[in-house]
């Protein structure tokens, strides 16, 4: 199998991704990349391949050893749907979809569109970051209403999330495992609180439909619903930020700004450059990929930036065409483990972008936008825009 050296957290690879994809994908399909240690899939065809075939899954084989300053971290994961397989998986999904159903997220909307709107009635007039003014307050504000905890809780479910996110970053220290573990501690010990008081006091928020939420006589534990939410907000508030971000710049950049924001220009931003780049799976049996054999308890890697790049798959790839024709990207992934919140990331990109384009059509870049050292997220370090 062809090898790709590539640190990840090296500023040029930060900056640019995509090139360096160019060349992994040159290799082959699947390639060895030296720096994680792991096989990655380099197209669409077998990023797509792996994430739909159920041989492979989150959970390894062979567990491993939880370094005891991880235990309140990896407490979380252990109930958290994104690292289960079945039928635990089937189970804790279904009873979710219950509680976590489209009708509620589409009735989210007008909610978005005024959030969006007071966001940005309150921006400064001189140059701002866009991500501290807008693209960070909005999707959080919009989970802890959905969740039903007080807005005021807003600046700690960020800092939980950031602190928590912090464990998938490449070349985290130890200082980000303490962070990543007090956080979970506390983020736990808030739900757990505020979830008995739902059940003494039930209200029409996701929390109280959880708590109620049962399929064929089994409901959700109280660990399943911190799990749960902790997963809702740090998944989907991270990618939303991180979306939003992208999405600004690239039109921005591609002297789009403003556009009419419509389905195919929002799907075309999640292609074009997706906020999550790597996602793993384990092999549990030999599995054959694209003429290559991973073997059984092997990780692989998913490399989501560089399928949504494929040139087999898309017509120029490297492309931003807000027309692009529908087709199906990996940006929320495939198959069991398919984004959960995709639905209420794309709500909250519409009625975010429309709003933006609408109130603020002289919006500019006041300097060149900086990406984060965050793989496997990719996002702005901050994005500088003033008004006029």
């Amino acid at each position: 199998m062809p090898v790709f050296a590539q640190n990840p957290t090296d500023v040029r690879f930060v900056q640019d991704p995509y090139s360096a994809y160019d060349r992994m994908r040159a290799l082959g399909s699947l390639v060895h990349w030296q720096d994680y240690g792991l096989i990655c899939t380099t197209s669409f065809a077998a990023t797509n391949a792996v994430l739909r075939d159920r041989r492979f899954g989150r959970v390894p084989l062979t567990p491993p050893e939880i370094a005891p300053h991880l235990a309140p971290f990896y407490a979380v994961e252990a109930h958290s749907m994104l690292e289960l397989e079945p039928p635990r998986h089937t189970r804790l999904r279904a009873l979710v979809l219950r509680a976590f159903t489209s009708r509620r997220i589409a009735a989210l909307g007008p909610q978005i569109d005024a959030l969006a709107h007071e966001l940005i009635d309150r921006l400064p007039r001189g140059p701002f970051d866009l991500l501290e003014h807008f693209a960070q307050p909005l999707p959080v504000i919009i989970i802890a209403r959905l969740l039903g905890v007080p807005e005021s809780m807003a600046p700690d479910l960020l800092r939980w999330s950031n602190a928590m996110v912090g464990m998938y970053q490449a070349g985290r220290s130890r200082a980000m495992e303490d962070a990543a573990s007090l956080a979970a501690t506390e983020f736990t010990d808030f739900l757990r609180g505020y979830i008995d008081a739902r059940r003494a006091n039930p209200a029409d928020d996701l929390i109280t439909h959880l708590i109620a939420a049962e399929e064929d006589g089994q409901k959700l534990s109280t660990d399943e619903m911190i799990s749960t939410c902790i997963l809702l907000l740090n998944a989907g508030h991270e990618a939303t930020v991180h979306s939003l971000g992208l999405a600004v710049k690239t039109l921005l950049e591609h002297g789009l700004w403003p556009a009419p924001i419509t389905d195919a220009l929002i799907e075309e931003c999640l292609r074009f450059d997706p906020a999550l780049h790597l996602f793993t799976r384990w092999a549990y049996d030999d599995i054959d990929v694209m003429g290559v054999t991973i073997p059984r308890g092997a990780q692989i890697a998913c490399l989501l930036g560089a399928a949504n790049r494929c040139p087999r798959h898309w017509e120029d790839a490297h492309l931003f065409t807000p027309d692009r024709p529908a087709k199906p990207h990996a940006g929320f992934g495939a198959g069991l483990h398919f984004c959960l919140g995709a639905p209420l990331a794309r709500l909250e990109l519409r009625h975010a972008l429309s709003a933006l384009c609408a109130r603020l059509p002289r919006l500019s870049l006041t300097e060149p936008p900086r990406m984060a050292n965050i793989y496997h997220f990719h996002g702005l370090e901050r994005l500088m825009v003033a008004l006029d």
